[in-house]
């Protein structure tokens, strides 16, 4: 008997298909769903959620496959399914609605709309039956229901005031028309006041910030690390210290391939919340990286060597380009692809005690475990296998060396194998969206970390990513959402035999970080066609999402959807606020290419300043766009032929330099000097040898020759 399907089986989007064979009659958000609810007057269910998210895979058992539940939805309801990584901006107008309501978001959100779009209730996670102290889905459909029908006029005036609500949370604080200027002098003030309020919410004892669950919050450590590197402020560093060490201490971290879970559920880093993101890698990468620069901790290299190794080995597609998440269930429970019994440690390892012992050791495998309450363990660094050597061999005396060396080999041998015993598991799935979003946050963290780290295949590998996207997904200098199966995204009955040509244009994020992961190839390998590329996007993103009534960017384009509200994305989330990367690749390309791109570069930013000062936990990639404008670029402008220019710009990415542009100008190719014309203005080529130029504004040192002439105008 064929298996029974819902409208979702013409979509494109791996969530979406999860939920395709369910009872539930579901739509895909579009015209036909809207126009139904508006002809039956029928109120509409709008479920959100992604392919990796536990909590909606819980929903969906317990309530969305269950044929009473499902026979009651398709009866009161037009019922809506989307994935929020597909339609970011549905998901942030209905999420602030939650939150709106008082209440956490997050995933699966469940909201309740009248067919013009406008909610008038909204929660996230509903149980089957009453429990956790949440009514049952069968109760909130009802009441819900019976609300719509008998009470409308209660509903409508609901609906009413959470659009106002929502309108006013879109207006971003407008630009002031006698804004202060920017100078140098205010940066030290700028992060002395944003790390103040950063360090109130430091956790002292295991790093990261408030308690429980903890995030990695990677843009409030960035401002931290600025702080502390640049302005000496030693709390501030040694906070970002502790934080990147227990990070990697922790079960958050994946001992055994590498790579980082996407939160921890306790304070310590140690149980996670098993699903893997692109972006947290990414980003994580990039601030590991960072850290190796700014404290030179070889464990900090070697994470992001492991964070890449990871990536490459489980999360790149044939052609090139990145998925979007690994979730945390498998054979139909969180995180046991991931967590160890004794029993499955001893079957790993085989007949070699020492190996177990010190992975035993290392590891902190139990009898009891630390996974709920199943006797199986989340795997951390329990003890560093020093510890667990003087563990094993007290009384080593003399052959303490040779006996450690031996625990060490043991160790090696017991990951190896226990990273093959894991493979043969049930496996996680896997979201195969190519999203262009994350993926420029990756492609600009691999070139930068590749030149870090003297890794050119890194540099290789985003090239070859960016390639990818840029054929098959940009247009013009638009950008479009992602690729599913080497096609652009979206339903397939909406492409329905569409040219390959025919993409549809993402949002604000797709733009601002595929613009600025195209300024990051261009330093990481002085190809100026890069920085044209990068132009052409902004081009885009000014064309349709800047508003100079605003200000800012709006995170739609102006030719979008028509949703109940236009929605502006100035507060990071798990990732870096995409009006403060279309700020950052405007200021960019007005430091490297044409100071046109000043305007928009500042007045968002600026306009924002007084609220990021104040949270920078929600403004944290702003303050670092601030400090960016206030302390002024630090430009590194080679001049010389890419032979001659590779020892001193090797020296250039050694450094940690976070407002930095690294632009190389061959003298034998013009268009090298045409594009970088800003940066490359009066530096004139010496005779027989590459010279290096150390810029802050228009302020430039003298040419020096050698990398350790460079490396000390850096410091």
């Amino acid at each position: 008997m064929a298996a029974r399907t819902n409208r979702l089986a013409n979509e494109s989007s791996p969530y979406l298909l999860q939920h395709a064979h369910n009872p539930v009659e579901w739509y895909p958000w579009g015209p036909e769903a809207l126009d139904l609810a508006r002809r039956e007057d029928r109120p509409i269910l709008l479920s959100i959620g992604y392919a990796a998210c536990h909590w909606c895979h819980v929903m969906e058992r317990e309530s969305f496959e269950d044929e009473t539940i499902a026979r009651r939805m398709n009866e009161l309801f037009v019922n809506v399914k989307v994935d929020r990584e597909e339609r970011p901006d549905l998901d942030h107008i209905y999420q602030l609605v939650v939150q709106l309501l008082g209440r956490s978001g997050g995933w699966p959100l469940t909201a309740f709309l009248t067919p013009d779009q406008r909610p008038f209730f909204a929660g996230t996670y509903f149980p089957p039956q009453d429990r956790y102290g949440m009514p049952g889905l069968p109760k909130v459909l009802d009441a819900v229901s019976d609300a719509y029908r008998n009470r409308r006029g209660e509903v409508e005036q609901t609906a009413q005031e959470i659009a106002h609500a929502i309108a006013r949370a879109q207006q971003a604080p407008a630009l002031a028309a006698a804004a202060p200027s920017v100078g140098q002098g205010e940066s030290s003030d700028l992060l002395r006041r944003a790390s103040r309020q950063l360090l109130a919410r430091f956790d002292n004892r295991h790093g990261g910030f408030g308690t429980r669950p903890k995030f990695p919050n990677t843009m409030s450590l960035d401002v931290l690390l600025r702080r502390g590197a640049l302005e000496g402020d030693r709390v501030a560093a040694e906070s970002v210290e502790l934080a990147l060490d227990r990070m990697r201490e922790g079960g958050i971290w994946d001992h055994l391939r590498g790579g980082f879970h996407r939160y921890s559920t306790d304070e310590r880093w140690l149980v996670p919340h098993f699903e893997k993101m692109l972006y947290d890698n990414a980003l994580l990468l990039r601030l590991y990286v960072d850290g190796f620069r700014a404290f030179g901790k070889p464990i900090y290299a070697e994470t992001a060597r492991e964070i890449v190794g990871y990536l490459f080995a489980e999360m790149r597609d044939a052609e090139g380009g990145f998925y979007a998440s690994q979730d945390a269930d498998s054979d139909g429970s969180e995180g046991k692809f991931f967590v160890w019994t004794l029993e499955h440690l001893r079957a790993a390892v085989g007949d070699d005690p020492l190996a177990y012992d010190v992975a035993r050791l290392v590891f902190g495998v139990t009898e009891e475990g630390n996974f709920e309450q199943t006797g199986a363990t989340v795997l951390s660094q329990h003890r560093t296998v020093e510890q667990a050597a003087a563990v094993l061999a007290p009384d080593a005396g003399q052959g303490a060396a040779a006996h450690l060396e031996r625990c060490r080999e043991a160790l090696a041998r017991a990951k190896a194998r226990m990273l093959a015993a894991r493979e043969a598991r049930p496996r996680p799935a896997r979201d195969d969206k190519v999203l262009a979003s994350w993926n420029g946050l990756l492609i600009g963290a691999l070139a930068d970390a590749g030149r870090a780290l003297d890794e050119p295949a890194w540099v290789d590998a985003a090239a070859r990513a960016f390639a990818l996207l840029e054929r098959k997904l940009v247009r013009g200098g638009r950008v479009g959402r992602y690729l599913k199966d080497g096609a652009p995204g979206g339903a397939k009955a909406e492409r329905g035999g569409a040219a390959a040509d025919d993409v549809r244009p993402g949002f604000l994020d797709d733009q601002a970080y595929l613009g600025n992961a195209a300024l990051d190839l261009y330093e990481a390998t002085s190809d100026p066609r890069y920085i044209e590329v990068a132009r052409a996007i902004a081009d885009a993103m000014l064309a349709h999402h800047w508003d100079e009534a605003v200000s800012g960017f709006f995170f739609t384009p102006d030719d979008g959807d028509a949703l109940i509200a236009r929605t502006q994305d100035v507060f990071d989330q798990a990732v870096p606020s995409s009006a403060s990367m279309a700020a950052l690749l405007c200021l960019r390309l007005a430091e490297v290419a044409d100071e046109r791109y000043v305007s928009p570069a500042e007045r968002q930013p600026v306009a924002l300043a007084p609220t990021a000062v104040e949270n920078p936990m929600g403004f944290g990639q702003t303050v670092c766009v601030l400090d960016r404008l206030l302390r002024g670029s630090v430009t590194v402008v080679v001049v010389g032929d890419a032979a001659e220019a590779g020892d001193l710009t090797r020296e250039a990415f050694k450094a940690y330099l976070p407002n930095r542009l690294i632009a190389v100008v061959d003298p034998a190719r013009p268009e090298s000097a045409a594009a970088a014309r800003v940066a490359a203005e009066g530096k004139p080529a010496r005779p027989g040898t590459a010279v290096a130029y150390v810029c802050r504004g228009r302020t430039c040192s003298a040419p020096v020759t050698t990398p350790a002439e460079l490396r000390a105008l850096l410091r």
